[in-house]
């Protein structure tokens, strides 16, 4: 995997993939739409997930259109790696990879913006800069479900720690099964 080739197809595939998993974290943490960079990120996936909506109902509040559009777009970037670098995979295989993927790299942005959400706790509280507001509405639900099972000690919030555990374990699982 030493190819150039793949390095760019790569960092092109998760980085557009980063984007969709965004749109998707935003609207399940139902972030303020007319922040400017939910703005972009709206702008940046409309043209491919505005037709699969037609197609493709949302089912509750999980908008089932982006979701097909990240396995999409992590399956055509597996598929040009793999044909790149000369190697065949079984179809089960395809799904697989696919899946663990799309699940690792959602843990992945999960993982960046809360890390991100506990550096500005220290910098910046209360930041009203619209990356600083639109990380802290994306890591809200985590936090208030963290904090229905461990309460805050004091001025001491403990739950960034537990859930960054939870992250890290999770992605070693699902690390085989990405390419």
């Amino acid at each position: 995997m030493n190819d150039p080739l793949i390095l760019v197809v790569k960092t092109l595939g998760n980085v557009y993939l980063f984007i969709v998993l965004l749109r998707l974290v935003l609207q399940l943490s139902r972030a303020d739409f007319y922040n400017p960079i939910s703005q972009a990120v709206v702008k940046a996936t409309s043209p491919l997930v505005r037709p699969l909506r037609k197609v493709i109902p949302s089912i509750g509040r999980v908008d089932t259109a982006s979701v097909v559009l990240a396995l999409a777009v992590q399956f055509v970037t597996l598929l040009a790696v793999v044909t790149i670098a000369g190697a065949q995979l079984a179809p089960a295989g395809y799904a697989i990879y696919t899946l663990g993927g799309v699940v690792y790299h959602f843990l992945d942005l999960y993982f960046w913006a809360m890390l991100i959400s506990v550096i500005l706790s220290w910098v910046a509280p209360g930041a009203s800069h619209p990356g600083a507001m639109l990380v802290a509405q994306v890591c809200e639900p985590l936090y208030r479900t963290c904090h229905r099972v461990i309460p805050s000690l004091g001025g001491l919030d403990l739950s960034p720690i537990f859930i960054f555990l939870g992250i890290s374990v999770l992605q070693q699982f699902i690390k085989p099964f990405v390419i």
